[in-house]
């Protein structure tokens, strides 16, 4: 067999082409493929076939379209029979296949070949795997299936692979010199997406370095005319700066340093760099090899000279190819009509121009601009994995600079500048965690661009993350974000992406008026404002990657935080960085619970705070509960609050926040993992293992397996070590409530 989804979806088997049957069906088999090999809820399938309104028998009709499927795929299949592609999953569907029948699975394959060569500096075998990998994309993801359909999270996190394999073939292209190879597959991208100025960035670069220099420019003015109109923005710094060096033709047929491709930290190149034979007696000087320079010296004073039209030079001069204008190296007093000035405005920085390096003639001056000259350093470029252009710099504003074909009336376009501060409180002080908030800050001070805190119910993921997020304000001057996903809220449903982007863009001083339709359009205006910012992005409680995805900043200088209640395997395999929080250690609980209701009433009743702290399972969320009460009760011994804990019986009566908190995490799982949860208090034994899990609820030992894994990334279990999970104190007397409340669970 053979499946097709990068593009229409399609299904062969051997040289044959089967009908999928009706765009509902077809749709059905095109999530199934996106999903790659792990199962797909039923849920997710209603909502994908019905966006708005599924009908009553929607669940009979998602079976006929499985059986329809299964008729297609395994024609001599006898009725009734599970067959051996697509089988049935608790709660959901998977469809069997391997790498070689799915193109979706041969292109992530070829693209880990490709980031392998790239980490370990082999550039030229990198960009032959990932145009290899783009071979496979033929169109827009799953096309054929109705358009609400498509615009299913599940497709759109597809196309964003696709667009960001796009970005690194180009990268190992442009280093190792055989930029053509990238090209075909960049102006693909560049149609998908025409609002991505990294991708631009990369475009404008690879056609300069396949000597195609006039549709470079021309490529730049099309997207700097795009933005100005669709988004009310001029170009940032990443392809302000691709701009540049194509108008100073530093753009060569063959890089000679830089990083290799950006995959979380600059992999340097070793190999001394190869240079063409020169075709004329001229020697050609090698390129610096240390891709990060040292530090320029500061400026000194300009040397004075008569302003021509309003513009002056603040940095040292240069020289450039001439006619270049005020703004390049050309003649003093010059200037060329149509190359447009990047300044700073309401979101961000520019760089001016074709030469904001100081590189124009002496005594040149903008109304409202001042360039500001940093001698010749050689600057990176944001995002791209080669060196930019040397002795850029960013403009600064005087006064109101706008592009000439932006209307005066919108500036940037989307409102003033607003510097965010959305953090909740926080505690003023935090007892313990000392280890996980000095992880916390060696993770910020990395690659990483998100940083995944999480853990069970009640275990402190919200409190340590505002905790942190406060201390760390000065590393993001930009301002700070914060969404309470209510990803566990057993209230209220959770946030969807689309509400939390409305809301940070108001937040980000968007209107309404200017806010687009639609989750891309909303996420595309999103990260075009953060790439020009260091924002730090707070989602607190998500409930899964679908609802992260479009929330997640790409800009180099934005730091997304999370918290949730779900391992998210998903956001980790994509690069987050992961803490999972434990139990504090009992001396931490003591001292929490003392710094709560103080001091001397645990020092005066050491004995009884002990018990509390045990009764509670050191969770913090339960220290807290019990504490509210204490504080509430200065006349109340402790002694009597842990008598109260243990008379509650092996329930959770004396914790009522805590059995609120479970629920949130218990009301997610599916029924057969439910079902394991309820029955798990009666193992014996401290661990708990896949083959005492399938004894006890009389299942196999494989799908036993699968649920307390299932269990574990719902972190309603701990997996201390492989194949051995155990079951918090708190966790397995809830579990031994709902087996009570939803009666005798069947099994053994």
């Amino acid at each position: 067999m053979r499946f097709e989804v990068l593009g229409p979806v399609r299904v062969w088997r051997e040289e044959r082409e089967l009908d999928p049957g009706f765009p509902q069906q077809r749709a059905l088999l095109a999530l199934l493929l996106a999903h790659a090999g792990r199962s797909v809820p039923t849920t997710e399938i209603v909502d994908v076939l019905w966006a708005e309104r599924p009908p009553a028998s929607a669940l009979n009709v998602v079976r006929r379209y499985v059986g329809a499927l299964r008729r297609l795929l395994e024609p001599g299949l006898p009725p009734r029979a599970p067959g051996r592609r697509l089988l049935r999953r608790t709660g959901g569907y998977l469809l069997e296949a391997a790498t070689d029948e799915v193109d979706l699975l041969r292109f992530r394959e070829l693209t880990r070949q490709g980031k392998r060569a790239a980490a370990t500096g082999r550039a030229e075998t990198a960009a032959r795997q990932f145009v290899l990998a783009l071979g496979e994309w033929r169109g827009q993801v799953a096309m054929g299936i109705p358009v609400s359909a498509r615009e299913h999270v599940q497709f759109t996190a597809v196309q964003r692979e696709l667009l960001e394999t796009a970005r690194l073939a180009a990268d190992a292209a442009l280093l190792c010199g055989h930029a053509e190879q990238a090209l075909p597959a960049l102006r693909r991208a560049t149609a998908h997406d025409p609002l991505d100025e990294s991708l631009h960035a990369r475009l404008v670069l690879v056609l300069a370095a396949c000597g195609l220099q006039a549709e470079a420019l021309g490529a730049y003015e099309d997207v700097r005319r795009r933005l100005a109109c669709d988004l009310g923005l001029t170009p940032g710094t990443e392809l302000a700066a691709a701009h540049t060096r194509v108008l100073r033709q530093d753009v060569g047929h063959r890089l000679k340093s830089g990083p290799v491709v950006h995959l979380d930290r600059p992999i340097h190149t070793t190999k001394p760099p190869t240079t063409p034979a020169p075709t004329t007696p001229t020697p050609t000087a090698a390129a610096p090899t240390a891709p990060f320079p040292p530090e320029p010296p500061t400026p000194g004073p300009a040397a004075p000279a008569p302003a021509t039209n309003g513009i002056r030079t603040l940095g040292p001069t240069g020289t450039g190819a001439p006619g270049m204008g005020a703004l390049g190296a050309g003649a003093p007093g010059t200037s060329v009509p149509g190359i447009g000035v990047c300044v700073e405005g309401a979101f961000g920085v520019g760089v001016a121009g074709a030469g904001a390096s100081g590189s124009g003639a002496p005594g040149t001056e903008a109304p409202g601009v001042a360039a500001r000259g940093t001698g010749t350093p050689r600057v990176e470029a944001p995002g791209i994995g080669i060196p930019g252009p040397e002795g850029s710099a960013a403009a600064e504003v005087g006064g109101p600079g706008r592009m000439s074909d932006v209307p005066a009336d919108r500036g940037r376009g989307v409102g003033e500048f607003v510097r965010p501060a959305q953090l909740p409180s926080a505690l003023p002080s935090l007892v313990g965690r000392v280890v996980e908030s000095e992880w916390l800050e060696r993770a910020a001070g990395s690659a990483a661009g998100v940083v995944l805190v999480g853990g069970m119910a009640g275990i402190g993921k919200s409190t340590l993350a505002l905790h942190w997020a406060h201390r760390a304000t000065d590393r993001f001057p930009d301002g700070q974000l914060y969404v309470a996903l209510r990803g566990s809220d057993p209230a209220r449903p959770a946030v969807e992406s689309a509400d939390a982007l409305r809301a940070m863009l108001a937040a980000l001083g968007v209107p309404a008026s200017r806010m687009p339709d639609g989750l891309d359009a909303l996420t595309g205006m999103y990260r075009t404002l953060l790439a020009r910012r260091r924002v730090l992005v707070v989602l607190d409680d998500a409930v899964g990657t679908g609802q992260l995805s479009p929330l997640l900043p790409t800009g180099p200088g934005c730091l997304a935080l999370v918290t949730s209640r779900h391992a998210l395997p998903g956001l980790v395999a994509s690069g987050a960085r992961p803490l999972r929080l434990a139990t504090p250690p009992a001396e931490e609980a003591y001292a929490l619970l003392a710094g709560l209701i103080g001091a001397e009433r645990v020092t005066a009743e050491p004995r009884a705070a002990d018990e509390i702290v045990a009764r509670c399972g050191r969770l913090p969320l339960a220290l807290a509960a019990v504490a509210a009460r204490a504080a509430g009760r200065r006349d109340l011994p402790l002694a009597a609050v842990a008598g109260e804990l243990r008379g509650a019986h092996g329930s959770l009566d004396a914790l009522a926040a805590i059995r609120e908190a479970f629920q949130g995490s218990y009301r997610l799982l599916a029924p057969d993992s439910a079902r394991l949860f309820r029955l798990l208090p009666r193992h014996e034994g401290p661990d708990i293992t896949p083959a005492g899990a399938a004894a006890l609820a009389g299942l196999p030992v494989r799908r036993a397996r699968l649920l307390l894994g299932v269990l574990a990334d719902a972190h309603l279990l701990t997996e201390p070590a492989p194949g051995r999970y155990t079951l918090h104190d708190l966790l397995r007397v809830f579990a031994t409530e709902r087996a009570a409340a939803e009666g005798r669970p069947r099994g053994r």
